[in-house]
């Protein structure tokens, strides 16, 4: 199985659970690992027959800049339900950063896998 990757989608938006979190919005990165049979897509050398991941990126863009959720693990559980059934993925890991989220640290976050990998 091919992988189509995406590295440090940015994004602010209003994530956490403390009341200065609520108020303010805050960046957020996203990584994904999206299973995908690219053949097709090599073959036609046309982003029809692709997975599009512009068309991805876009869509999470309005998506997560709309949300207000506490945690990360429910943003990467959104994330990972948008990919799959809006865009036919059968496997997908999300990862979802939050910088600087807890001092002393450069990054905290999640990583989560659904679907199946292999066919």
């Amino acid at each position: 199985m091919d992988i189509l990757f995406v590295r440090e989608l940015k994004v602010d938006t209003r994530i956490g659970i403390y009341d200065w979190e609520r108020e303010v919005k805050q960046t957020v990165l996203i990584d994904l690992d999206i299973a995908a049979d690219v053949r097709a897509a090599a073959q036609t050398d046309k982003v029809e027959s692709a997975i599009n991941y512009q068309t991805i990126c876009q869509r999470l863009v309005a998506h997560i800049s709309a949300s207000e959720v506490e945690l990360v693990e429910t943003l990467a559980e959104q994330i990972a339900d948008i990919i799959r059934s809006e865009f036919g993925a059968v496997w997908v890991q999300v990862t979802v950063h939050k910088p600087a989220a807890v001092r002393g640290t450069r990054d905290v976050g999640v990583r989560i896998e659904r679907g199946n990998r292999l066919p």
